[in-house]
């Protein structure tokens, strides 16, 4: 019974956070058995050092919280939608993004708190967020108000350079955290990591029950679920996908999740791809603005024509 209360509790949710889904189509494919898993995942015994929470609300009907990706002293990247209490396009358009707490160095939930806040300065959506659907464009950059000092529990994740581009190449696994929904279909309390390996998934998405589903192009890319069946659920969205080089030893963020209902229903998770958003982010962070890319050109030109 205790299961079975656990599945009529994760519909009315999802009824709740506006996705249009059909009832029928939803019991058909969430079965309550044992050996099936939301998430599943280890605990991280130990810290995982890049992983930022981006939180609105405990509750998820309030906006909820998410992950993040500590990419430098002052910035944290996550999925633009994070930023919202309602996701989808309809509730988003024309509105602001909502200022959220931002937590560092934690590993269970319950550390969220004064001791491990970083204060916000201001956040950035993509401009091209949520242009034609829910999941166009979905990054957003957080600056923090001070840099944050480095240390064992807390340190960035790099950005990929030219040629780390395991995330194209079908079959290479990559690591996620997040402290999204689990077996019981509640948010972790301790924060979780699941290795994922790379799928194919260009073009529409073939969805089992969600109707609102990304349709998957060159900025994009995609997980599949672990042999275990386990994969990344609500909640877990604006984590980083990691990886490890092995030629150079050299970590780096390639993607971010933007696309996390895959659960046990959908079987691929999609990402924001960062390698084509990297002159978006390098833009944002330096500060740059049209008066100062105007600026720049109109001074490269002037040195170009100028005679000796």
């Amino acid at each position: 019974m205790k299961w079975l209360s656990a599945t009529v509790f994760l519909l009315g949710l999802i009824i709740c956070l506006s996705e249009t889904l059909s009832m029928d189509r939803i019991k058909e494919h969430f079965p309550v058995h044992r050996d099936r898993r939301m998430v599943g995942g280890s605990l991280a015994k130990t810290h995982v050092p890049w992983q930022a929470m981006v939180y609105l609300s405990k509750n998820i009907l309030d906006g909820g919280f998410a992950g993040g990706a500590l990419i430098a002293p002052q910035w944290i990247l996550t999925a633009g939608r994070n930023l919202f209490v309602r996701k989808t396009r309809e509730h988003t358009k024309g509105k602001e993004p909502l200022i959220p707490k931002v937590y560092l160095g934690i590993i269970r939930s319950a550390d969220a708190g004064p001791s491990t806040e970083v204060e916000v300065e201001k956040v950035f959506l993509h401009p091209g967020f949520q242009n034609t659907s829910d999941w166009d464009n979905d990054l957003a950059l957080i600056q923090l108000k001070k840099p944050v000092t480095f240390n064992d529990k807390v340190f960035p994740i790099p950005l990929p350079e030219h040629g780390e581009d395991l995330a194209e190449k079908e079959g290479e696994r990559g690591i996620i955290a997040g402290w999204g929904w689990g077996v019981l279909f509640t948010p972790a309390e301790i924060l979780k990591f699941l290795p994922l390996p790379v799928v194919k998934c260009q073009g529409e998405y073939s969805s089992k029950v969600a109707e609102s589903v990304p349709t998957v192009d060159e900025n994009m890319f995609c997980t599949g679920p672990s042999n275990l069946l386990e994969n990344v659920c609500f909640g877990d969205a604006g984590g980083a996908l990691a990886f490890l080089e092995t030629k150079t030893n050299r970590v780096y963020a390639a993607g971010i999740l933007s696309f996390d209902k895959a659960c046990n229903v959908e079987q691929k998770a999609v990402y924001m791809k960062i390698s084509a958003y990297l002159p978006w982010i390098h833009s944002v962070m330096r500060g740059d603005s049209e008066k100062f890319s105007s600026l720049r050109a109109s001074l490269m030109m002037d040195m170009y024509t100028r005679k000796p």
